[in-house]
């Protein structure tokens, strides 16, 4: 282990009436970083040192993952307290804006959060996870519905849950390494670390109602702003699960926009090529305080 990984710190904080788990490193401005499914802090393993070198980064835990509070009611999930969530970290640490980063899941929230609140995120990072508006006309394509097979498989009751923990909740480990494109970017003890992870108390049921709560409720079907700040896309261009062509027609939401695409990366993109990630970022987070 190294003396940046001793660094990190472990902590808590109550927002939104739930206890949400965090690691943080660093001093400066505030660098939010949300993970996605099935993942938690640990997925930012490679990007929290390398920004706490000017920044106070901070990787959550999201509610239902990990060591976060795991509601068991399924409305506990609806975005509208996932937003809550990240305004409640973001004032509770002290800071009135913030560089927020997001993948998968975490890229849902912050695509939605930096809509409902964009005075308070000065930049936007999202990995592999297109604006909400794409997503949704997406789905309505055979080829998206396609590669989303799995979000109507996640709608079934009990059964998901059983499939996903049978055998050592060995699928939780192929989802990793069967959709990746860098064979080593998954080491046994990471994989094991997500299979943990995924089997405390709850926390199984809590990760599918992300999907059970959003995917098929309006609350997506807004009238969504051009966002005022500067937005990073970073893609993975081997993603399984979505398409490259999401992300296409962005600029009707985000004209301040810098999309970087990783031909030879997963949907997993931050752990498979994290020099590049780590650059593109550094880049776009330069070129956004410079203008």
């Amino acid at each position: 282990m190294t003396s940046v990984t001793q660094a990190w710190r472990h902590d808590s904080m109550i927002t939104n009436g739930l206890r949400l788990h965090y690691v943080t490193q660093g001093e400066g401005s505030l660098m939010l970083m949300l993970h996605g499914f099935p993942e938690f802090w640990y997925s930012w393993k490679h990007q929290i040192p390398e920004f706490a070198q000017d920044h106070k980064v901070v990787a959550v835990d999201l509610r239902g993952y990990n060591e976060s509070d795991k509601p068991a009611e399924l409305e506990a999930y609806r975005m509208r307290e996932l937003l809550q969530d990240v305004r409640g970290m973001i004032l509770g640490l002290g800071y009135e804006r913030c560089t927020l980063v997001g993948h998968d899941w975490g890229g849902a929230i912050a695509w939605t959060f930096a809509d409902s609140y964009p005075e308070l995120v000065e930049r936007l990072i999202v990995l592999n996870f297109p604006h909400p508006a794409k997503f949704l006309a997406g789905l309505k394509t055979p080829q998206q519905q396609l590669r989303s097979w799995y979000i109507l498989f996640f709608q079934l009751p009990w059964l998901p849950e059983f499939v996903l923990q049978a055998n050592n909740y060995q699928l939780i480990g192929e989802l990793f390494n069967s959709m990746a494109s860098n064979e080593i970017a998954f080491p046994p003890a990471d994989i094991e670390a997500y299979k943990q992870a995924a089997a405390k108390p709850g926390a199984l049921t809590a990760m599918l109602n992300y999907y059970r709560a959003n995917i098929m409720q309006p609350a997506w079907n807004r009238d969504w702003r051009i966002l005022p700040m500067p937005v990073l896309i970073i893609w993975g261009e081997a993603d399984q699960a979505l398409g490259k062509e999401l992300t296409y027609g962005t600029e009707l939401y985000a004209t301040n926009l810098t999309v970087r695409y990783l031909p030879e990366a997963s949907h997993w993109v931050q752990q498979e090529q994290p020099q590049r990630v780590n650059h593109y970022m550094r880049e776009f987070l330069q070129s956004a305080t410079a203008s």
